[in-house]
């Protein structure tokens, strides 16, 4: 029989931090805790592989499953001395989701399950305290209507504020017992009306209720936005975790919080937390009330008057920092710790690896290292290699003038500027328009998910460090500044009132998440200076690392800035991308459009000084490291003219007529230019254009050479080659270029020929071309196009719905599809090392900056990579993870 129910609970547990996979790392973390000794209110995981069964089952469960659950809440019952519908002594419980990664409020949780009119006497009577008991039944009856009956929160909330309305009360603290059991009256009225059936009141028919909520909301909306926005696979499910309640609703010497063992946001070593007295976990997460700091340091440093928990419950305070402590050196990485202190007495609720910014995470490792808790390569491979991204946003440069109209909480790092908007759908369609957006809410939801990603920023006016905005911008590295208490949102209106002045939808806002100012207008920014933390992280991963990181780059502002990033080398030179320039597309033009090769020499003639100087500097700035440079690779038609005035203008150049002009643009016209004459084509068709482009090269590279004093080696590459016949053909015109620039300049040089391979003819041939291939360079983009028969420009349109339905896990023009194209890869590889056992090996697609793409490049054993100078770091330290971890998996 399949055991689908682990229990935990006084200091014993069936599962442990190992079993992440089948009990969630919710579930996985409280029976670590539990084991450690630590003091953790017992309960039990229904784990994911029921998830699966669910939804495999037409969203029901096996047969066996419910004896399971009722043995385990006997012993949970037995442990914490009650029983699960006893109305004496009645077992309350909460039901939360728990995934294996880690999905901050994505999911739904039903907290104080077990209250109905029976049990919430007993509750009362035996707390002695009528107003704590009730105020958990209220609790209880909002979240599992909205969650569990599908009624929504706001017809709870409006019945509340009229009371609160009515009675002249504040806040939530002021209702009496009294008061809460009329508000209780008023839900089930309501209730009833709505929904045409009274609130359960059975127990057992409230659990399995939640349960089902629970497995339901992995596929609400919310979640599968944010499983596709972090590639986590639909098919790992959610556990279910059923916990004795403890209670942080119990009065003035009760209380709930959240709290990570380091900063978050800037990685220092320091308790870094807020929580709030008289409360439960929900409400310290939902900004409903203002948290306060739990250390007294905090406290100065944010100013507040409301004590920390340091001073006003000092020996639970004592008790989890110990056990803060404990838990960072036991999973020797940050913890997210969730506790709640029931009349003095402190319990944890759960512990995770903490999500933080990427400044932080590099601090973080750092710091571990160097305290001896993790090694240099275990803190290299820490960091998520695609969240360096977030270290080149700009930040606001500091001399600027600020016009600040709010301050808030710097609770995500970074700055941004763009237009207001006070819906996720309005960031949406933004982004979707080219606009840049700060999405503006009082305070965000799960619900919000799409439009936080699609914003440049967040800014709201209720919630703290940690609540639902703070959390999800820290995770997508989107500045955020939270809890602006001074500005005010009506959304009714659509405007924005700040210090006075109102401002409406789509006027223009910076939000500094560093410092929590909010700013009027635009404000000039500055890039980030990379040292530091991320200077030794990058000096221990280039240590580990095999492969070699180059960049795509056809400027000298391109390759000066991939040597500030590292690059060690440029992996791809397209040489089209410098004809295009206006000093330069006429004479481009005239070549395109003569009719006699001695007319195209003439225009190729005007266009050789232009390539020669622009590869002279290219090579100076990389100073001697290597240089691929791809021939011309698109359609001639890219470069002709459309409008009349640019025909009129090249037929005037040319001497020629317009209408002779068109007519020569009609000729060139190819119904499918992609797989037309292109490429290495080119070159065959018309032989004089790779002449004079080898000329250039060779030319630059002796020239460069010369004022070096030390040799230049390029890397001359031959693009869309399908047939070693086509390559042959020419590296013959090229070596021939080669030793003529040798003699006319009485020098000599050396310099490689290969090609791209990115047509899946060429990968099976690879044998073949690489007896005149020194060198491979996988052009991935056009090697998945041609794989797949699908183009890039188009196939957006398609390939979400393929993604969606789970049909492919992820586009294959982002992540390289290891099966498909990377067979291609690996056979051309082999097939290449056959026949030139030294024959260098690259990528230069945009799969070269892709972390899952290196580490398949990796396990190929590629020589290199190379991406865009901007993801240059993001590639070595990919490039290093993938090594440690081929290493690990070898040793």
């Amino acid at each position: 029989m399949t055991k689908w129910v682990y229990v935990f609970g006084d200091g014993r547990a069936e599962g442990s931090a190992g079993d992440r996979n089948l009990l969630g790392g919710k579930g996985a973390n409280l029976a670590e805790m539990c084991s450690l000794g630590l003091p953790v209110p017992p309960g039990f995981t229904i784990t994911t592989e029921l998830c699966s069964h669910y939804y495999a089952s037409g969203r029901t469960y096996p047969d066996e499953l419910k004896t399971q659950v009722e043995a385990a809440l006997e012993e949970v019952g037995r442990v914490a001395g009650r029983r699960f519908g006893d109305a004496g002594a009645p077992l309350l419980v909460s039901v939360r989701s728990g995934a294996r990664a880690s999905m901050p409020g994505m999911m739904d949780t039903v907290l104080n399950l077990g209250l109905n009119d029976a049990t919430v006497e007993a509750i009362a009577a035996e707390a002695g305290d009528a107003r704590f008991a009730y105020d958990s039944y209220r609790r209880f009856i909002q979240m599992y209507c909205n969650v569990v009956l599908g009624l929504d929160h706001d017809v709870f909330e409006e019945i509340l504020e009229e009371e609160k309305a009515r009675r002249g009360y504040e806040v939530d603290t002021e209702f009496s017992a009294e008061d809460w059991q009329n508000v209780i009256a008023l839900y089930k009225g309501r209730i009833e009306t709505e929904l045409g059936a009274p609130f359960p009141q059975d127990p057992h028919e409230q659990l399995w209720g939640a349960v089902g909520a629970v497995f339901s909301s992995w596929m609400n909306p919310r979640a599968v936005t944010y499983r596709r926005l972090h590639d986590i696979p639909e098919s790992w499910g959610t556990a279910v975790n059923v916990q004795a309640m403890v209670f942080g609703n119990r009065g003035e010497d009760s209380a709930t919080g959240v709290a990570f063992t380091r900063d978050p946001s800037t990685g220092e070593k320091a308790l870094y937390g807020e929580f709030l007295v008289n409360a439960q976990g929900e409400d310290v997460v939902a900004g409903i009330r203002t948290p306060q700091n739990i250390t007294e340091a905090a406290r100065l440093a944010a100013g507040s008057d409301k004590p920390s928990l340091e001073k006003l419950m000092p020996e639970a305070f004592a008790a989890f920092v110990q056990i803060a402590d404990t838990l960072e050196r036991h999973y020797r990485d940050m913890q997210d710790l969730e506790f709640t202190i029931e009349r003095g007495k402190l319990w944890m609720l759960q512990t995770r690896s903490g999500k933080r910014t990427a400044s932080a995470a590099l601090k973080v490792a750092v710091d571990m290292a160097n305290e001896g808790l993790i090694t240099k390569e275990e803190a290299v491979a820490r960091i998520d290699a695609a969240s360096l991204d977030q270290l080149l946003h700009p930040t606001i440069d500091p001399s600027a003038p600020r016009d600040i109209i709010g301050m808030g909480l710097p609770a995500s790092p970074g700055a941004a500027t763009g237009e207001i908007v006070f819906s996720s759908e309005a960031a949406e369609e933004a982004k979707a328009e080219g606009r840049r957006a700060i999405l503006v809410r009082v305070e965000t939801s799960p619900e919000d998910i799409h439009g936080m990603h699609a914003a440049e920023g967040i800014l709201t006016t209720r919630g703290g460090m940690t609540s639902h905005a703070a959390v999800v911008a820290r995770g997508m590295g989107k500045p955020c500044v939270s809890g602006a208490g001074s500005l005010r949102v009506d959304h009714r209106k659509g405007v924005l009132l700040a210090m006075g002045q109102m401002l409406k939808a789509g006027d223009t806002i910076t939000i500094d998440g560093a410092t929590g100012q909010v700013l009027k207008g635009s404000v000039p920014m500055l890039q980030p200076e990379l040292s530091g933390d991320f200077s030794t992280i990058m000096g221990w991963a280039d240590e580990a690392r095999r492969m070699r990181v180059r960049a795509n780059a056809e400027t000298p502002a391109d390759a000066r800035t991939a040597r500030s990033f590292g690059a060690e080398g440029i992996g791809l030179c397209r040489t089209e991308h410098m004809f295009f320039d206006d000093g330069r597309i006429l004479a481009m033009r005239e070549m395109i459009l003569a009719d006699a090769e001695s007319e195209r020499r003439v225009a190729l003639a005007k266009l050789l000084p232009m390539q020669r100087s622009d590869f002279v500097e290219i090579f100076e700035v990389m100073a001697g490291l290597p240089v691929t440079i791809r021939l011309l690779d698109p359609p001639l038609h890219e470069f002709l003219p459309k409008t009349e005035e640019e025909i009129a203008e090249v037929a005037e150049a040319m001497g020629v007529s317009a209408e002779k002009l068109r007519q020569r643009t009609e000729a060139l016209h190819e119904f499918n230019p992609m797989l037309g004459h292109r490429g290495c084509r080119l070159a065959i068709s018309y032989p004089e254009i790779a002449e004079m482009q080898a000329r250039a090269i060779f030319e630059a590279a002796a020239e460069a050479a010369e004022k070096a004093g030390a040799p230049v080696v390029p890397e001359v590459m031959v693009p869309l080659v399908g047939m070693s016949a086509e390559l042959t053909f020419v590296k013959d015109r090229i070596d021939a270029v080669a030793k003529t620039v040798m003699a006319e300049r009485g020098v000599t040089f050396s310099y490689l020929v290969g090609t791209m391979i990115e047509l899946p003819r060429a990968a099976l041939r690879a044998d073949e071309i690489a007896a005149s291939a020194e060198f491979f360079s996988f052009g991935t983009n056009d090697l998945t196009q041609t794989a797949f028969g699908i183009s890039r420009d188009d196939a957006a349109s398609f390939l979400e719905t393929y993604r969606t339905r789970g049909i492919i896990e992820q586009d294959p023009f982002v992540s390289l599809d290891v099966d498909g194209v990377g067979e291609l890869v690996r056979i051309a590889s082999r097939k290449g090392r056959h026949t030139r056992s030294d024959i260098k090996l690259g990528i230069c697609g945009e799969h070269g900056g892709d972390p899952a793409s290196i580490r398949f490049c990796e396990s190929v054993g590629l020589d290199y990579v190379s991406c865009s100078p901007f993801r240059v770091p993001i590639a070595r330290l990919a490039a290093a993870q993938a090594a440690i971890s081929e290493s690990r998996a070898a040793g």
